[in-house]
């Protein structure tokens, strides 16, 4: 009996989570023979939970399949949603009544640490309850902090989205004589992979930004003085590119500083207004410009500036899941790994969900230079092939022609 696939995006949207759905949808309709529909829950697990889901299968034809590969956001819409740790909790039950009603064989969430936490209690219940269905992460996020994994989708064009804004931002500055600092904010909690991205920006050594800073690193406020002091004596203006994430020895957040950081439903502090901090910090030091730029969603919705390796790696995660799930994995995670050699190439593997699930793995320290400041070459050839090539997008009035869920 054909089963069908049932299929969800979850935590903060990038430019090519819907590529993964993509690959996802694609592979299905390829298998006529043993799946029957593909559905897709709106709004992630919490919306499904409220019966809001769509046939995925039926609503998208070829052309509509083409443009989602190629749009940025969430199409299906996310959510932030912690599943019970009590596996005896009613909610499972009713979630799997859902899913048996709808004749679910397999299921399949995009996300991040946290969704693979949602994957790895799902399928822990069906283990200890006896259904067949199967459970696959499809990894995703543009903070590159999942373990077991090269990397995440996402993280590429983010990446490349990174390098490329900071680099214009490095040649506006350039444009007057008088000392000028620019601070560059960046998304990063506790991995600094987003911030690293911004050394791509140099055009030639010594070029800006001239001081990086990762959460990897104990962030001190006076060292930073003279460390902006430094790049000033160096040359007139400078740009620093910051995590969001930075701290202190202590593990108090330099955003902290400010006001009170709030926390969302998992309990993670909300960061924002480092750059704010510190812009202050040195304009009352030096008395010279500061400005800062917070770059904030525009590194995870940019579509205009996306690898096309980064998408093509998405959509191949979306398949590699499908065709995981129907030779009888579950409890698992599409993962990458790099093969050897001095081309890049990578292959998709599966890796136990719950190994991943609640883990970060951090930016390594030993790529982290002068004195937390810079970061080494190691990166360069880490980064460097997960940025490259250009989308051929369809365009309309010269504006990216997206879909849009109705």
């Amino acid at each position: 009996m054909k089963k069908n696939i049932i299929v969800g995006q979850s935590g903060g949207p990038t430019a090519v989570i819907n590529a993964s759905l993509y690959g996802v949808i694609k592979a299905g309709l390829e298998r006529p023979e043993e799946i029957g529909s593909v559905y897709g829950m709106v709004n992630g697990i919490e919306g499904f939970m409220q019966d809001r889901y769509m046939n995925l299968s039926a609503k998208l034809n070829e052309e509509e399949l083409e443009i989602l590969k190629q749009t940025p956001a969430a199409y299906l819409g996310s959510c932030r949603y912690k599943l019970p740790e009590d596996l005896s909790d009613p909610f499972y039950p009713v979630i799997f009544q859902k899913l048996e009603q709808l004749q679910i064989g397999y299921f399949f969430y995009i996300g991040g640490n946290d969704s693979m936490d949602t994957v790895s209690k799902l399928s822990r219940y069906a283990a200890a309850n006896g259904s067949e269905i199967r459970f696959i992460g499809i990894p995703k996020t543009i903070d590159n902090d999942l373990i077991h994994t090269d990397h995440t989708p996402g993280y590429g064009s983010a990446a490349k989205y990174v390098a490329a804004t900071v680099r214009e931002i490095a040649l506006d500055a350039s444009v007057y004589q008088q000392k000028a600092v620019t601070i560059v904010e960046l998304m990063g909690r506790h991995a600094g992979w987003l911030t690293a991205a911004s050394v791509l920006a140099r055009k030639e050594v010594g070029d800006n930004p001239l001081l990086v800073y990762l959460p990897e690193a104990d962030f001190d406020l006076e060292q930073f003085a003279l460390d902006v002091k430094a790049a000033l004596d160096q040359q007139p203006n400078v740009v620093v590119c910051v995590s969001e994430g930075i701290s202190d020895k202590d593990g108090t957040f330099i955003c902290e500083y400010g006001s009170a950081a709030q926390t969302d439903s998992f309990g993670h502090k909300m960061l924002t207004g480092s750059g704010k901090v510190l812009e202050a910090f040195i304009r009352n030091r030096y008395g010279v410009k500061v400005r800062s730029v917070e770059l904030n969603v525009s590194q995870r919705c940019s579509g205009m500036v996306v690898s096309m390796t980064d998408i093509e790696e998405a959509a191949e995660a979306g398949r590699a899941g499908v065709a995981a799930a129907l030779k009888g994995s579950t409890g698992q995670m599409i993962a990458f790994r790099r093969k050897d050699g001095e081309t890049y190439e990578l292959e998709c593997v599966t890796e136990d969900v719950n190994l991943i699930c609640n883990q970060e793995k951090k930016f390594p320290t030993e790529w982290i230079t002068k004195n937390g400041t810079d970061i080494g070459p190691e990166f360069w050839d880490y980064a460097l092939p997960l940025i490259r090539g250009e989308a051929k997008r369809k365009m309309k009035d010269g504006l990216p022609v997206y879909l849009y869920r109705k």
